[in-house]
């Protein structure tokens, strides 16, 4: 990446209101497919940026119809990397500028008891939400960057982002992500060199006040029986043998509803007031959300078809669940996992 960024600060160019590196004027040498290339990649940087699947793809759309149009100005002796992350950079600032940041329900007040109920929700573009893993980590990215990849786009990890001002998130993702100088980065936020390490710093301070610990290694075997377990538990709907399997201080939420709950002496109860709603729920594996595992819930009817419910994203913390989210907007997110919207009984 720094390559790159050395090759691209040849010459600027001002592409739609962004500052984007490129070399000064030639035959264009790059098309779409090129641009498309890099797709998967914008998606996880705007992605970390915004803190939502729907908004990065926005975004990379917008970063895409930027670069075609100032395409005839681009040829191959500067990064085509660089230059399209640069882009992404002030499209994710802009769009930023306009709104509130996105948080979980765990930021909007005390945790609820086994007697609560969901009541007072929040419209979907107040929250957090996951994407799969195959829309932000790239196929011929290396083991080594696969696991930074995927620490990067952890639920607690994009969750503490949104808590930073948008150019220290966009500095700290720039040199702590993708490997970028401070001077490389000074020069794609319009700072100086002492601006950028003084906001990664305050950046790094901040999420180390949050207490942000996350693994970017893949399931190891005792995980993946711990989700064995867990699906056996959830379909017999045996409330002691799942909450056994939670951490100590494991939460629970349910966008958009601001309502959540903390440790499994109130997690228990809750499940257990509700068997008569959760009995005979079918969960059915999605493609892995946000590095870690996922689930659709889908409830029974009363002629016994299955009907979604909610979108399960499991953070694991060793052999235990720290955090069970339950994302009922289903309507988008199945969609978007590949999950069916009805299943025959």
């Amino acid at each position: 990446m720094k390559k790159d960024y050395d090759e691209g600060r040849k010459s600027e160019a001002i592409v739609d209101g962004s500052t984007a590196a490129v070399p000064p004027g030639g035959e264009n040498s790059v098309d779409a497919a090129q641009l498309e290339s890099h797709r998967t990649a914008l998606t996880g940087h705007c992605y970390r940026m915004l803190g939502s699947a729907f908004d990065a793809e926005d975004a990379v759309q917008e970063t895409m119809l930027r670069a075609l149009r100032s395409l005839e100005r681009f040829e191959g002796r500067a990064s085509l990397r660089a230059w399209l992350y640069r882009i992404a950079t002030n499209v994710c600032l802009d769009a930023i500028s306009d709104r509130r940041r996105r948080v979980r329900p765990e930021d909007e007040g005390r945790a609820g008891s086994a007697d609560d109920d969901p009541v007072e929700q929040r419209p979907r573009t107040h929250w957090i939400e996951p994407i799969p893993d195959a829309s932000v980590l790239p196929d011929d990215a290396n083991p080594f960057e696969l696991a930074a990849l995927r620490q990067s786009i952890r639920l607690a990890f994009v969750s503490a982002l949104q808590h930073l001002p948008p150019r220290q998130r966009a500095a700290l993702l720039l040199t702590e992500v993708l490997g970028c100088s401070a001077a490389e980065v000074a020069e794609c936020l319009q700072t100086s060199v002492a601006g950028v390490k003084s906001a990664v710093q305050r950046a790094r301070a901040t999420l180390a006040s949050r207490a942000v610990v996350t693994s970017g290694e893949p399931l190891s075997h005792a995980q993946s029986a711990l989700l064995d377990r867990y699906v056996d538990a959830f379909h017999r709907y045996d409330v002691d043998a799942f909450v056994a399997l939670l951490r100590a201080d494991a939460t629970v939420t349910m966008p958009p509803y601001t309502f959540w709950l903390r440790g499994p002496e109130t997690i228990g109860p809750w499940f257990r007031r509700h068997e008569a709603h959760c009995r005979g729920s079918q969960l059915v594996r999605a493609a892995a959300a946000c590095g870690s595992p996922a689930f659709g819930q889908y409830l029974q009817g009363p002629d016994g078809s299955l009907h979604p419910w909610a979108l399960f994203v499991l953070e694991l913390a060793g052999d235990r669940i720290a955090t069970w989210s339950m994302f009922l907007d289903t309507q988008k997110l199945f969609p978007l996992f590949n999950l069916p919207l009805h299943l025959s009984a």
